[in-house]
């Protein structure tokens, strides 16, 4: 059987209808040639009076074959560009077609699939939430290199096409249909194929119906070429706008800037090959290695489910208790209640409750503003959020969350108190970014049922959630707990037990190495400016404002207390520097007058002249090349040995969680996956290096020079 079934009816209308391999269609090596095959029967066929593409499987077009542009190696760009050019060769001939084409969209059509919806004439969708358009490729370090980039800039105009090319901007059908992605919609999946058909029937004598809007004499791109004044003041400023976001780290954004204006310039096919040249090019750079890497295959790896324990039914909760209805609390109230979910919010008093459930108010008024809810799907998910303070109404909770402050005592307090409420077969779940899961169990009256859920703050945007299982934590509770990060519709990363886990535990070591700049002299903004030059969403001294330095000075205080302190690192100067900002400036960080920086109402920022004073020595200078691998290598040797130790339970959730939940460098992939394409030959010479001249904490970890004496990566 065929993977396009090609079928002629008695109007002389062909339906192709791609059923590949696998579960979706994909631009691989079984496309092409059943593609070719294809546009080449359609172009010798007789009395043929239009085409339909049509999918057999849920999606229409699942886009390229990631698996061949992670193999695509430096050495191979004529081969790639080759392949590249005759996919963009059987698109071209299939819009040159004296007949109409038309794409009947049945699912998503993302990527490549929009590039075939996008070189057929006419293109109808299906009115349905599983639909969803557009050209996501620069979210995994590429391009649209099957002529979307051409096509959209024709299709839409310069400054219309950018966000979906730049952004990688997904929408619905309603929304395609608004934006004029698509023609036209049905409500019904069955008239999808009679309306394909009907168009081009209705179409039939009109000529213009089978030709590409820029194949036609005297077009001209809405909103005018290079030369149109408003156009060509966007291109001058484009740059700089795309440059301020990426910080010249990652080459996608770029090629596709450089590819959308030479559509305003040259003719189609001359812009389709520089966009071929461009896609090859960005094929072999390990920024896209790394996205391809964790974006796409670790990502589906991580919220598949390789870290859910097999065997054990799926879950769902229906009731849920939350400890605390601080800024956790309530965000973590907001996005279950969002899901369905009913939930009782718990504080020591009603007032406080009720505070915490106005936060969903104001969160889900905004969305009714922006037209996103209605008044009444608002109400309904309010009704869902209890505020309380009374214990009895925690009775029969599937999961109770605790999310009070990080105080041992308290959590173990709260605990006893609270605990007996859970339904039969319920799981406690301890929202903590530091205290280890098994000593908080202690109090439990049944350990196993008790496990670690992190949630990142601001809960209600950040989509990550480390689960920690204690040391009797069951693969029943952890299961449960994944099921419920899911429900929400969070990515969960599942972890061991440990002090600071995975992501608190590195995330800290890219603040320390900041301090300890500092500490050595540096210019505070220098520091932070070469962090952000690295990738860091922010440089490390304001992050440390952002944090805190009252909240950091007292968890070391407490780690001083327990005997913990140290642990993972001599921290003497991270110490030293907190007591002197807290103690002694009484600059206790951001949220609490100031920190490093004075902090003014208009957004504006501006050093202390207590910390210029205190720390920097204009005569210490550090090559800037090693102040930006001090600052990343650091969190990349932390989580190598968190790997090396089994914190980690997998490369997969080391890079994901670095990335959703800790601010690694996009460019990186996450931590483990950045010593892949730096090269881990390369990464153990570089540690060396920083190791001889700043300290131990450098050494490269024993795990990287065993998987290189495997011949083998991080994966």
């Amino acid at each position: 059987m065929s993977v396009f079934n090609y079928q002629k009816d008695v109007d002389g209308i062909v339906v192709i209808t791609m059923d590949m391999t696998g579960p979706v269609n994909a631009m691989n090596d079984e496309y092409r040639d059943a593609m070719a095959g294809v546009v080449e029967r359609l172009e010798s066929e007789e009395n043929l009076t239009g085409v339909v593409f049509a999918s057999a499987k849920k999606t229409f077009f699942a886009g390229g074959d990631l698996n061949s542009l992670l193999e695509a190696q430096p050495g191979q760009e004529q081969a790639f560009f080759q392949t590249t050019e005759s996919v963009k060769s059987q698109l071209r001939r299939l819009e040159k077609l004296p007949v109409p084409v038309v794409a009947a969209i049945n699912g998503a059509a993302l990527g490549g699939g929009y590039e075939i919806c996008l070189a057929c004439n006419h293109r109808i969708a299906y009115n349905h939430n599983s639909v969803q358009l557009g050209l996501p490729e620069v979210s995994l370090g590429l391009l649209p290199g099957g002529g979307g980039i051409v096509r959209l800039v024709n299709l839409l105009g310069l400054e219309v096409a950018l966000p979906y090319l730049l952004e990688g901007k997904k929408v619905n059908a309603e929304a395609a249909l608004k934006a004029g992605l698509i023609h036209q919609l049905v409500d019904d999946l069955q008239d999808l194929l009679p309306q394909a058909k009907h168009h081009i029937l209705r179409n039939k004598n009109n000529q213009l119906a089978a030709i590409q809007p820029w194949d036609i004499k005297g077009f001209k791109i809405p909103g005018g070429n290079a030369n149109h004044p408003k156009v060509a003041q966007l291109i001058s400023v484009a740059p700089a706008g795309v440059t301020s976001k990426t910080r010249g780290l990652l080459p996608a954004p770029e090629a596709i800037l450089d590819c959308a204006v030479e559509a305003t310039r040259v003719d189609p096919d001359t812009a389709l090959r520089i966009e071929s040249r461009a896609m090859t090019r960005l094929v072999m750079t390990p920024e896209a290695k790394n996205m391809i890497t964790s974006f796409f295959f670790q990502m589906n790896q991580v919220n598949g489910g390789s870290s859910r324990p097999k065997d054990i039914p799926p879950s769902q909760v229906r009731k849920l208790g939350i400890l605390g209805a601080g800024m956790m609390g309530q965000g973590i109230a907001y996005c279950a209640a969002m899901a369905g979910i009913e939930v009782v919010l718990k504080d020591i008093s009603l007032d406080a409750a009720e505070k915490g459930k106005a936060y969903s108010d104001k969160l889900l008024s905004k969305r009714v503003r922006r037209g996103r809810l209605d008044d009444a799907r608002k109400n309904k998910i309010l009704e869902l959020i209890t505020p309380s303070a009374n214990d009895e109404d925690l009775r029969g909770c599937d999961l109770i969350i605790e999310a009070v402050f990080e105080v041992m005592n308290l959590k173990h307090k709260i605990t006893k108190q609270t605990e007996p409420f859970l339904a039969d077969k319920g799981i406690w779940g301890t929202n903590t970014s530091s205290l280890p899961i098994t000593q908080l169990a202690e109090v439990s009256q049944r350990p196993e049922n008790f496990i670690g859920i992190h949630f990142f703050s601001p809960v209600d945007k950040m989509p990550l959630i480390e689960l920690i299982c204690g040391k009797e934590t069951s693969d029943e509770t952890l299961a449960r707990a994944f099921d419920f990060a899911r429900q929400i519709g969070k990515t969960p990363i599942v972890v061991n037990d440990s002090l600071q886990f995975y992501t608190s535990r590195v995330f800290s070591t890219s603040v320390d190495e900041g301090i300890r700049m500092l500490e050595e002299g540096l210019h505070p903004t220098r520091i932070d400016n070469l962090g952000k030059a690295t990738g860091f969403p922010v440089g490390p001294i304001t992050m440390s404002d952002e944090i805190s330095h009252q909240l950091t000075y007292k968890m070391l205080c407490d780690w001083k207390e327990i005997g913990v302190f140290g642990k993972w690192g001599e921290q003497d100067q991270l110490f030293d520097v907190m007591a002197t900002m807290v103690d002694k400036f009484d600059r206790k960080g951001r949220h609490h007058g100031g920190g490093f920086y004075d902090y003014n109402e208009d957004g504006s920022k501006s050093l202390s002249q207590e910390v210029l004073e205190t720390w920097y020595k204009p005569e210490v200078d550090i090559p800037e090349q090693d102040i930006k691998d001090r600052l990343l290598f650091r969190p990349v040797i932390e989580s190598l040995k968190c790997l090396e130790s089994s914190v980690l339970r997998s490369v997969a959730d080391g890079n994901i969680g670095s990335l959703l939940g800790i601010g690694a460098p996009t460019w990186t992939g996450g931590y483990l996956q950045f010593v892949n394409t730096y090269g881990l030959q390369r990464f153990i010479d570089r540690c060396s290096e920083l190791q001889a001249r700043y300290g131990e904490r450098f050494r490269a970890p024993l795990i990287v020079s065993a998987t290189l004496a495997e011949g083998r990566e991080f994966n």
